[in-house]
């Protein structure tokens, strides 16, 4: 591609998975993999630290997803890409994904060749989305685009607090987590109901799949 190799971040929570796409990343000459990240957080730090050119992101990680991942890094280093490595293909991840700054979003299914060349698009500052991801879902992102998406009901913190909920912690466990008082958290636990008009866990666990904060796997 080019004289200089293209330094990327990967982040991808399972430890055989990150490993596997590390092997094959190794094996193509123009890529320099710098740094891997085994969560939304570390990936954050990661960012901040290396400056990679691209970040290959998973989505669904403990503790902080890679779609507030992905905003954020976005926000703190416009020049550094982010390309989504998912398994999921329904309209609402990859709207979410394109949302947060993500420019480019492919299946966990494709072929090494569509990886490279997912890679080189995001690289020269193209969007890449998969073949699979149908041109309807496309389409209708780019008619949204200028609407507020559902995760733009919460703030920052909240969308981080309401998928450790999600995850099952506790409002003690939350507030070691992300060093912020008991009853801070418990107010923003408040808040977000409040948003949502979701009064019980269940509820808001079921709304943070379906927006893509939490996999159902989680």
């Amino acid at each position: 591609m080019t004289a200089t190799p293209l330094r990327v971040l990967l982040a991808e929570d399972h430890t055989l998975v990150r490993k596997g796409i590390r092997a094959v990343l190794r094996q193509v000459g123009w890529i320099d993999v710098i740094a891997e990240a085994a969560d939304g957080r570390e990936a954050l730090e990661l960012a901040r630290l290396h400056g990679p050119d691209v970040v290959v992101m998973d989505i669904a990680m403990p503790g902080l997803n890679g779609l507030e991942a992905t905003a954020r890094i976005t926000k703190e280093s416009p020049r550094t890409r982010v390309l989504i490595l998912s398994m999921h293909a329904t309209e609402e991840y990859v709207a979410q994904a394109l949302r947060a700054g993500a420019a480019g979003y492919l299946l966990k299914g494709a072929d090494v060749p569509e990886f490279e060349l997912a890679l080189k698009a995001v690289a020269r500052g193209e969007t890449y989305l998969t073949p699979t991801v149908s041109k309807h879902v496309v389409d209708e992102y780019l008619r949204r685009v200028g609407e507020p998406g559902v995760l733009d009901l919460l703030t920052p913190r909240q969308r981080e607090i309401l998928q450790l909920v999600a995850e099952g912690l506790s409002s003690k466990e939350i507030a070691q987590r992300l060093h912020l008082t008991v009853k801070t958290v418990e107010t923003h636990r408040s808040e977000i109901m409040h948003r949502l008009d979701i009064h019980d866990v269940a509820g808001l666990v079921r709304w943070a799949i379906r927006a893509g904060v939490v996999s159902p796997e989680s």
